[in-house]
């Protein structure tokens, strides 16, 4: 999707202490934006609509829609289009990172909180878990105004501390799991990749969507320290002292190893990667969910 000039930087955004002010402030300019794209791939009505597949019945096809897009969309039931949506967000100390307007973890509360208010406008369930290396918060998935303010009311009370162990919510899930759904993790994905993406792999493998929204921080994609710096683990309290020009070639040649293996392996099995850095506006995201919820269900 083109960029949207008039979405709000998320410098910007840090300055709105309300986080549900934050929330939709991002999902309406988002669906502005939306709107005055020239791009016409989908629709933020898609809880009623789903692009037409060889097989469907036409008689369910809307032709007023399709006067007006030159594509065929299937009017959708309740039944099909109430869809329960999981998003789990890593609260662990390495999330309180930031070298601009946002720490990682604001961002993800942001990003939670916009999702949240996007899904249940939409009149699906949104529930939400928060972990660092254990789950702090579980949230079942329900479609209420009142239950998504006590989502918001949680996220925004959400602090980054202790270490992180992503693999235990995302099998807690899996294991507790009845019905298909949409699975969002938000994190930086500091622990153990391997692990972490097998069991991402596990719950698509069950039938479930899954997306993995990949926060960093500008600093941590460019490694743009000038002088001799002190680096301090926020997990485990180990120190690093280095030249960043010394080891810059070398850091970003591993990390673009560590992110291109992240996204092969997540693609390679059907889950979403979406990588975002937090000094760019959050429509990128958005955008991947809306997607993936329209080709999804």
């Amino acid at each position: 999707m083109a960029a949207n000039t008039t979405f709000i930087d998320p410098s910007v955004l840090a300055s709105l202490n309300n986080l549900e002010m934050r929330a939709r402030v991002v999902v309406e300019g988002f669906i502005s934006g939306l709107h005055k794209s020239p791009h016409r791939g989908f629709s933020v009505e898609f809880t009623d609509y789903r692009h037409y597949y060889q097989g469907d019945d036409m008689r369910h096809v809307d032709w007023k829609l399709y006067a007006r897009s030159d594509k065929f969309y299937i009017k959708q039931y309740e039944d099909e289009t109430n869809v329960r949506s999981y998003v789990l967000l890593d609260s662990s100390a390495s999330m309180g990172f930031g070298s601009g307007g946002m720490t990682k973890i604001e961002y993800a509360k942001t990003l939670a909180s916009a999702l949240a208010y996007f899904i249940t406008r939409q009149r699906d369930a949104v529930g939400l878990i928060t972990f660092d290396e254990k789950v702090n918060e579980y949230i079942p998935a329900l479609c209420r105004q009142p239950h998504l303010i006590r989502i918001l009311r949680t996220l925004a009370g959400l602090q980054a501390s202790a270490k992180t162990d992503i693999v235990k919510p995302l099998s807690d899930l899996a294991t507790n799991l009845n019905r298909k759904s949409m699975v969002i993790l938000i994190s930086d994905l500091l622990d153990d990749e391997e692990q972490t993406i097998k069991t991402l792999q596990r719950l698509r493998a069950m039938g479930n969507d899954v997306i993995v929204f990949h926060v960093l921080d500008e600093a941590e994609l460019l490694f743009n320290f000038q002088e001799a710096t002190e680096f301090i683990d926020s997990e485990t309290s180990d120190t690093f002292i280095t030249t960043p020009p010394a080891v810059r070639d070398s850091y970003i040649e591993n990390l673009n190893k560590y992110l291109d293996y992240c996204k092969k392996k997540c693609q390679s099995s059907g889950v979403d990667y979406c990588l975002l850095n937090t000094s760019q506006p959050l429509d990128t995201a958005l955008y991947s969910y809306i997607s993936r919820r329209a080709k999804g269900f």
